[in-house]
C-alpha cells in the first residue's frame, strides 16, 4: 500500500525557495521561519521524510567510495536497519548521491534506485549501512517502490520536501494526497530562480486538482495553505 505523502514547503509569496534570498520582514527573521516549518513538519507525523537526488545530494555531501569487488550485493532491495525510529527517502534513479554514513539528522536512509544501477554503487550504499530498494524494471515507478517501504518497514506517512522536479513529478504521478505551503512574508523576485513545484513545458494541467482544506495562521506572519491533492475529475469518476 502506498504511504500517505504530504508535500510540505516553505515559499514566499512569489514562490521563492530560497530564504537567504528573502527580503527582510518586521513579522519574523529566517530562524523565525525554520521554526515555525519544523513544527507544521511535527505535526504531520512523518514516519519518513522524502526528497530528490540534488536535494539529497546537498544534504549527504559525500563523495563516491564504492568497496574492491567482486561485490556481494542483495537486489531488488536490502534494509540495513529494520528497527529506525525515523527515516529519510531519496528518489535517485540514477544512484548519483554518495553517503556519509547510514544516517542524516538521526534518520536512518532509504535509497530509492533505478533497476541498473551498477554493483559497486549498491555495494557503496550497503557498506555504509544505507537501505535501497530498486526498481525491478526500466519503468522507475516510485509507487512500487513505496509500496515495498511501506510492506517492509511499516511506513505508512511520508513528509516530501522535494525540490520542484520532485514535488512536479509525484504530483503528477497522482502520489501527493496533500501540500502544505508554508508561506512566508517575505519576497525574492530575482528573474529565473527556483519554485516550488515544476514539471516540464506542459505542466501539471490536466493531471492534479487542489482543493483548499484550511488556511492557517502560524505567526511571524506564516500562514499554512493546506490543499488536499487528487486527480482530474474525469479520472475519479
Amino acid at each position: 500500500m502506498k504511504p500517505f505523502i504530504a508535500c510540505l514547503m516553505l515559499t514566499s509569496p512569489d514562490g521563492s525557495l530560497h530564504p537567504s534570498r528573502w527580503t527582510k520582514s518586521p513579522d519574523g527573521d529566517r530562524s523565525d521561519f525554520s521554526k515555525i516549518c519544523d513544527k507544521v513538519r511535527e505535526e504531520l507525523r512523518g514516519q519518513a521524510w522524502m526528497v530528490g537526488r540534488v536535494t539529497m545530494a546537498e544534504m549527504a555531501k559525500g563523495v563516491p567510495h564504492a568497496p574492491e569487488g567482486p561485490h556481494n550485493i542483495k537486489r531488488p532491495a536490502h534494509f540495513a536497519n529494520r528497527n529506525a525510529k525515523s527515516f529519510g527517502i531519496a528518489i535517485d534513479r540514477s544512484g548519483a548521491v554518495h553517503y556519509k554514513g547510514p544516517d542524516l539528522f538521526g534518520d536512518h536512509i532509504i535509497a530509492l534506485l533505478g533497476h541498473d544501477v551498477p554493483d559497486s554503487y549498491l555495494a557503496e550504499l550497503a557498506a555504509d549501512g544505507v537501505s535501497y530498494v530498486i526498481a525491478e524494471t526500466a519503468d522507475f515507478d516510485v509507487r512500487t517502490l513505496l509500496d515495498v517501504v511501506n510492506k517492509e518497514l511499516g511506513i505508512e506517512r511520508i513528509v516530501l520536501e522535494g525540490g520542484a522536479g520532485t514535488n512536479g513529478a509525484l504530483l503528477a504521478a497522482g502520489l501527493v494526497d496533500e501540500i502544505n505551503f508554508i508561506v512566508a512574508p517575505a519576497l525574492e523576485g530575482r528573474s529565473g530562480t527556483d519554485s516550488v513545484v515544476e514539471f516540464g513545458p506542459d505542466g501539471l494541467t490536466g493531471k492534479v486538482e487542489l482543493s483548499l482544506i484550511d488556511c492557517q495562521s502560524l505567526g511571524h506572519g506564516m500562514v499554512n495553505l493546506r490543499y488536499a491533492a487528487t486527480g482530474p475529475r474525469t479520472e475519479r469518476q
